[in-house]
């Protein structure tokens, strides 16, 4: 019995250090793409001007006026955190949990959210990015790996697109791959296309340019079939804040099936910060 029991003591500890040391590895790996993205930050940009947008839809040139104020300088790459809440439920069953995330956004090469959220056993840290989902319980316990195929590439393309039209419009200026068009009076719709995909977005603005909400069909397997396929994707912007020259959202409410009664708002975020590389910046 003392062997066995020395047997199986060694077993465990032997397993949780391999699920520590696992853990440790794709932490490593957030830092390294993390680190990859923010270095794509132009070094000496453009700066904005009006000249630039003359020739788009009006509602488009609405949204630029209001994002982004003449002469700033054109970063790309955006560091942001953020607190909020999230959820793996449904509509019916909500099942928030408090979150913290900070995330690299540098469209179109990429982007990585990396957060933590729960408490207890039921604690849930990881990340998303272009390349992969990782998500682990409490820190030991893996419960998503999956990535590097072309569905999840083009889904994460999808998120991280549309993200750029929140905290990074200047990613989304027209150029060699943005191209802009109406929609109607107060919507104008992007498509950025990158490495063989292509992704619009609609953006649909007050009469003062504000972004009010952002809708795309996304590439998700999101549905009861599990199956991949394009799904409305959405949500509500608020509370926006000058940023060295870029006005931004702070709030957001995101979730799948935008604009239909299933809607659910899984994702809940208030910005805390948004950091340009190369700046420090100060919220006013």
């Amino acid at each position: 019995m003392k062997t066995f029991i020395i047997l199986t003591s060694t077993f465990v500890i032997i397993s949780l250090m391999g699920l520590l040391g696992w853990r440790q590895l794709d932490h490593r790996a957030d830092d390294a793409e993390m680190k990859r993205l923010l270095g794509l930050q132009p070094t000496a940009p453009e700066r904005f001007s009006p000249a630039m947008v003359a020739d788009l839809p009006e509602p488009a040139r609405r949204y630029f006026m209001f994002a982004i104020a003449d002469g700033t300088p054109l970063y790309t790459v955006a560091e942001i955190e953020m607190q909020g809440l999230f959820s793996l439920g449904t509509k019916d069953a909500e099942n928030y949990m408090d979150m913290v995330a900070t995330q690299v956004l540098a469209a179109p090469e990429g982007f990585v959210w990396k957060m933590s959220g729960g408490s207890g056993l039921a604690a849930m840290s990881g990340s998303d990015s272009s390349r992969w989902t990782r998500f682990w319980f409490a820190g030991l316990v893996p419960v998503a790996r999956f990535g590097g195929d072309p569905d999840h590439t083009r889904a994460a393309f999808g998120r991280y697109v549309a993200e750029a039209g929140l905290w990074t419009p200047a990613a989304i200026l027209p150029g060699a791959n943005v191209k802009w068009e109406g929609v109607n009076s107060d919507t104008a719709r992007f498509t950025m296309t990158w490495q063989g995909m292509a992704q619009s977005v609609d953006l649909t603005v007050d009469k003062d340019g504000r972004p009010i909400t952002v809708a795309f069909q996304r590439w998700s397997n999101a549905n009861l079939d599990g199956v991949y396929l394009l799904q409305p994707f959405g949500g509500f912007l608020s509370d926006f804040r000058n940023v060295e020259g870029f006005r931004v959202p702070f709030h957001l409410e995101a979730g799948n099936s935008f604009g239909k009664d299933d809607y659910f708002p899984f994702f809940i975020a208030n910005v805390s910060k948004v950091h340009f590389p190369h700046l420090t910046l100060t919220l006013q």
